[in-house]
Formats: structure tokens, sequence, C-alpha cells
């Protein structure tokens, strides 16, 4: 199971998103997310970790609308998930953790199992269809 406790920023609020990327040469940059991007990103958070290459992305930030801060609501050393906003946790689909994530602490097939995920387009880290309680 994921060994960090969620932080709970996005919750249902709109905003801006930036990201912090490692490129190919090796050093970090900065993307800001263009406005259809934020609209995107808006309706569905975790769709921005699918954004970049394999161990391109680094960092996602995000600025509520009417602030002008940006927090961290995602970020990553190496294989380790440092923090991850619980918007972004609970949306967050086993393809995209496959494709983009598979060397680091999200892909865990345990966690996968536990919350009744078969295919690729099923939710990690939240219930799948109806849960099933076995009464003894």
């Amino acid at each position: 199971m994921l060994k960090i406790n969620p932080i709970n920023i996005i919750n249902g609020r709109s905003g801006q998103f930036r990201f912090v990327v490692k490129c190919r040469a090796g050093f970090m940059t900065v993307v800001d997310a263009r406005e259809f991007q934020n609209d995107q990103y808006n309706a569905n958070p975790a769709e921005c970790l699918n954004t970049f290459k394999e161990g391109a992305l680094q960092t996602v930030e995000f600025k509520p609308d009417n602030t002008d801060v940006f927090m961290t609501v995602f970020a990553r050393q190496g294989k380790k998930i440092k923090l991850i906003d619980k918007t972004i946790l609970e949306n967050l689909k086993v393809g995209t953790i496959n494709s983009f994530f598979s060397k680091t602490e999200l892909y865990d097939q345990t966690a996968y199992a536990m919350n009744g995920a078969k295919t690729w387009d099923d939710y990690a880290y939240r219930q799948n269809g109806p849960m099933v309680v076995e009464v003894v």
C-alpha cells in the first residue's frame, strides 16, 4: 500500500496547474498548463499525471482561482512519492500508473486487487464497483 497520507488542497476547487519536469538534457524546467488543459485538469485532476513521458514528471503545482500562490499537489523523488493530493489519488487509474509510474511506489498490484481493479481503466486507489462484504 501507499506509505504516505494524501493532502487535500484541490478539494473540488478549480484553478491553474503547472509542472516541474525533467527535460531530455537532464535539467528541470517549469511548464504551465494552457487554458484548455486547465479546464481538462479541473474536471479530472488525475489526468495531469499522464501528460509527460514516463519518468519526466517530478512535481505538479496547483493555484486555486482567486489566489496568487501555487501549492504542490504531487511530488516525487526517484521511486518515492513524497506528496499527492487526495483528489488526484482517488481518480488515478491503473493504466496511468502502469504506463507512467510503474517504477514508483504508486505501482501496487495488491492495492489494485483490494479495490476490485481488473482492467487498466479501473481506479487504483478507490473501490471499483459494489463493495462486497462477507458476514460471518
